[in-house]
């Protein structure tokens, strides 16, 4: 296969003295993945007109021909050295009714007057940043000689595919030009297209959507194993699905390139639940904020009164009238922190937030000054780590999660003979361990998964004071939100630590 030159600057001579500059291709990123896939590739706008062509592509048809800004659909007809013009109205005729090509066939004359075959698929591709889909062109000569692939020993051959075809996952295996060359029987069965409808036919012809086209054809060839991601593809009777892809280049012995394995399964319901899913948590969230603002007007005025009640009638109230006031606020601010801490919970994986390698130092040094009173008051010593290691993390989550973990670990200290809570952070493999360990009165292990939930509280704080009981369930949503997880470690007269992880990311 020819290596294909980068994508030159474009440009579409309109006259003589007038060049337009085209300052980009949709999909650009797209086409140059292809491009070193297929030798043969011409990418053409929604009406036609030419946007860039390979090397390959000038070499067999010539220069002059599908040069760039040219309307593909005006000329083809009467394009020099198409031997067969009646062709095209027929083919223009098959793309307008299903919107796209498949192993057609056309036949040029080159510049020694020979007949060339042509084979031509068409491809229609949507991309975001265009209202109306580009089409990628993909040909080969009819006579282009094909590879071999072996997936193993031409004597074990026949035993490979029989186990290929009783897979249930969907197979494909695609030669380094970019054909399929192999499909198994669940291909039908996921597809709608039997295995002699695929074969034969580019890889790209499988898909229309521009970002899942180049995730697929930048796959083949690759010699290590790609993770598995998902894409949608449209079925024979029209249904989209869903599919789960992987794909890994196999080599035989001697290292000649064997073929890629795209391997392939429906994940369609688990999208759909997904989906769902997503759809009721926004629903939730909205209620959340919806709820949050519905609430504030009458506490803003329930605290507001009693303050008035307090300033103006104090000094006519008894020691129970009093009592009672000192209640009323207690349990708007109660009510506030609650709204607070409801509103952060929802708010907590929304866009907007900027994950980054946030030095914890600063961040704790920070919550250390703002936390020193009521450390002092309680006698509490605050341990906290020597240069600690970088946490891929948005900063506003990562002081949360210490604030609510130091400010749990305060709360619930209860009495002991050296108060203390220590911060430790450290790397264990692909992930950033953060624990905060303290002395005081420990929790009890039937407790241990239901204190991360909302609205569960460990019980009145050292103080007496009530908390919203949503501090820890904000903990848990911040650290699977970064690719993490929580834990804890007590006994009830032991202590208590809290582990966090976040993913590490270089």
């Amino acid at each position: 296969m020819n290596p294909q030159s980068p994508l030159p600057q474009l440009s579409v001579r309109r006259e003589a003295d007038d060049t337009q500059t085209v300052d980009r291709i949709p999909a650009r990123t797209l086409v140059e993945a292809l491009a070193k896939i297929y030798e043969f590739v011409l990418v053409t706008d929604s009406s036609g007109s030419v946007l860039w062509r390979s090397d390959g592509l000038v070499e067999l048809c010539g220069g002059e021909r599908f040069r760039v800004g040219c309307e593909v659909k005006t000329l083809l007809p009467f394009l020099p050295g198409f031997t067969r013009p009646e062709q095209a109205f027929e083919l223009r005729s098959r793309l307008r009714r299903d919107g796209f090509l498949t192993n057609a066939v056309i036949e040029f004359s080159n510049e020694d007057g020979e007949s060339i075959p042509v084979e031509v698929n068409v491809v229609p591709v949507s991309d975001p940043s265009e209202e109306r889909p580009f089409y990628v062109v993909i040909a080969r000569p009819v006579e282009f000689e094909k590879p071999v692939v072996e997936l193993a020993h031409p004597s074990r051959r026949e035993s490979l595919e029989s186990i290929l075809d009783d897979a249930p996952d969907a197979m494909l295996v695609v030669d380094e030009r970019g054909f399929v060359v192999y499909a198994n029987a669940a291909v039908e069965r996921l597809l709608g297209h039997s295995g002699s409808q695929i074969v034969d036919r580019p890889v790209a012809a499988l898909l229309n959507d521009a970002a899942d086209l180049e995730r697929l054809v930048s796959s083949i060839g690759v010699e290590r194993e790609v993770e598995e991601w998902e894409l949608t593809l449209t079925r024979r009777d029209g249904r989209a699905a869903r599919i789960a892809a992987s794909a890994r280049t196999r080599r035989l012995d001697d290292g000649t390139f064997a073929g890629t394995v795209l391997c392939m399964r429906d994940v369609t319901e688990r999208h759909c639940a997904a989906v769902e899913l997503s759809r009721k948590n926004a629903e939730l969230e909205h209620c959340v904020h919806a709820l949050a603002h519905d609430l504030r007007s009458p506490l803003v005025a329930l605290l507001g009164f009693s303050r008035l009640l307090r300033q103006d009638y104090g000094v006519l109230l008894d020691d129970t009238g009093t009592h009672f006031v000192d209640r009323i606020e207690q349990a708007g601010r109660t009510m506030e922190d609650l709204i607070h801490d409801l509103l952060e919970l929802s708010r907590i994986g929304q866009p907007g937030e900027r994950k980054a390698l946030v030095n914890p130092a600063s961040v704790l040094h920070q919550l250390q000054a703002e936390l020193k009173p009521r450390l002092d008051a309680a006698g509490i010593e605050l341990e906290l780590p020597h240069d600690p290691p970088l946490v891929f993390c948005d900063r506003i989550r990562l002081y949360q999660v210490f604030s609510n973990l130091i400010g749990n670990a305060i709360d619930h200290m209860g009495a002991c003979q050296q108060p203390r809570i220590a911060v430790s952070i450290v790397e264990h493999g692909e992930e950033c361990h953060v624990s905060v360990s303290d002395s005081g009165r420990g929790i009890d292990s039937k407790h241990h998964e239901q204190v991360f939930e909302a609205f569960q509280s460990l019980g009145p704080s050292s103080d007496g004071r009530t908390g919203s009981g949503i501090g820890l369930a904000i903990v848990k949503k911040i650290a699977e939100t970064h690719g993490g997880r929580v834990w804890l470690d007590s006994r009830s007269g032991y202590g208590t630590t809290f582990h966090v992880t976040f993913l590490r990311h270089k």
